[in-house]
């Protein structure tokens, strides 16, 4: 009886773990950009002439910045342009599940005409179809220093705020900036994302930081 009684025990347990809801923030909601980050956080962003010109500040594991809850890994994904010496395009960013919204944690290097596209996400459904998410400068994303009169993005939310020994001397903060999708295809599982940079003939050179799924 006694034995009976502990298995039973055990029994429930164990359905009882396996059973219990996903934690709120979740990491499944977290889009892993490990093994496709090129610039780490205490490394050079862009320009050489300033030492220390990087992202070090930024706090990293899992963190809220405008209510969206990202994780922060151990770099971004740093896209070329006409002043940047990286890549045209990130591929096959894994994702694997359905969701209703894509909150992107990003901003980008230098300026460029407002109204510019300077890069997209290419969301692949497992049906083979696709769906292109724009990245436009000045409705997206801004250069990550912000001056004083800098103008924020006219849609993109300030995320997250911050400097680097490089901006202090210029009066200048760093700042990162959220763009949400809305999911035209929430029933469609997604696959993977590529990132990539659709005008390398001007100078502004959007970045990645983290990217997170929601289900609502």
């Amino acid at each position: 009886m006694v034995r009976t009684f502990s298995f039973f025990v055990v029994a429930v347990l164990a359905a009882g773990l396996i059973a219990a809801p996903a934690p709120k923030g979740d990491s499944s909601n977290f889009i892993s950009l490990k093994g496709h980050t090129n610039v780490k956080w205490d490394e050079n962003l862009h320009s050489q002439r300033f030492e220390n010109n990087n992202l070090k500040s930024l706090p990293t594991g899992k963190q809220k910045f405008a209510d969206v809850e990202f994780e922060i890994g151990d770099g971004l994904l740093q896209l070329g342009s006409q002043t940047v010496d990286k890549p045209k395009e990130f591929k096959d960013i894994k994702v694997g599940r359905t969701l209703k919204k894509l909150h992107f944690l990003q901003a980008c290097g230098y300026d460029t005409d407002d109204g510019a596209t300077i890069g997209k996400y290419v969301v692949h459904y497992d049906d083979k179809t696709t769906a292109d998410i724009e990245i436009v400068f000045g409705r997206d994303v801004v250069d990550w220093w912000a001056y004083p009169d800098r103008k924020a993005p006219t849609k993109g939310k300030v995320a997250w705020e911050g400097e680097n020994e490089a901006s202090k001397g210029f009066n200048a903060k760093i700042k990162l900036y959220l763009m949400t999708w809305e999911n035209p295809k929430p029933e469609k599982k997604v696959l993977t994302i590529d990132f990539v940079a659709t005008n390398l003939e001007q100078p502004a050179a959007p970045f990645c930081v983290a990217i997170t799924a929601e289900d609502k």
